[in-house]
């Protein structure tokens, strides 16, 4: 069984409440969740909520709510007790409340990477950078691979030194699949300088040896909702999709 699992912590920092603003009509966390369940590799769709105002808000919505600590300091740990309760799920995949652009195509191919390896059990997704303002976007989180593409570092600020005027600067998505055993023990981690300073939970994994295999994906024009402001790019971003796909 491979499950997607919706981390929606309610109060966020940047933009308290962000999973349950209106994104075209409903609370955005929701469309995301209606984008996820289209992945033809996904057996079920969980959100890990942490308050009653958010059950509150989806129980109009046919999807599986798991009532989830506060405690939780990354949507990681967040996800890792929601598997506790999933015995039968092989496969984990984070899809992050925030990004609702992201296609169910990009998620089928993290599940296809991460069941394809027995010697691989972390898969995250990138796409390619194409614009001044996400490169100098703290909220951006870049990430810089090896040859092979396995992650090396991840980062809010612009990775790596831009010497060439053709540097391929890659974004981190919010959409990793993970084997089941591997979430679980995630938990446990030392949490690391690195992760504690950039915010970014994949380096907890990284800062303990873990290897993460990179696997670029077509979200070229996907953002994640980090200001208030960013809900009108996302509806501006859906219309121009919608106007697309009426031309076809």
């Amino acid at each position: 069984m491979v499950i997607g699992v919706i981390p929606a912590r309610l109060n966020s920092i940047r933009f308290p409440k962000k999973i349950l603003a209106n994104l075209g009509g409903k609370p955005m966390v929701a469309y995301v969740a209606e984008q996820a369940a289209k992945a033809e590799k996904l057996d079920k769709v969980i959100i890990a909520i942490d308050s009653n105002e958010t059950e509150q808000a989806l129980l109009e919505y046919d999807f599986k709510l798991v009532m989830t600590s506060k405690k939780h300091t990354s949507g990681t740990d967040r996800i890792a007790e929601v598997a506790k309760g999933e015995p039968e799920a092989k496969i984990v995949i984070n899809i992050q409340g925030d990004e609702p652009l992201i296609e169910p195509e990009s998620v089928d191919r993290v599940i296809v990477e991460v069941d394809d390896k027995d010697d691989l059990s972390i898969i995250n997704a990138y796409s390619l950078i194409s614009n001044m303002n996400d490169l100098l976007n703290v909220n951006v989180v870049k990430v810089i691979t090896t040859i092979d593409n396995f992650a090396l570092a991840y980062s809010r600020l612009a990775i790596p030194y831009p010497k060439e005027s053709n540097s391929l600067y890659k974004r981190q998505l919010g959409l990793y699949a993970i084997k089941r055993e591997t979430i679980l023990g995630f938990p446990s981690l030392t949490t690391g300088y690195l992760e504690k300073s950039e915010g970014v939970e994949m380096l907890r994994f990284l800062e303990n040896g873990k290897k993460i295999k990179m696997v670029e994906v077509s979200e070229k024009d996907a953002i994640p909702v980090d200001i208030p402001e960013d809900i009108s790019r996302i509806e501006e971003m859906l219309t121009r999709r919608q106007v697309n796909e009426e031309k076809i």
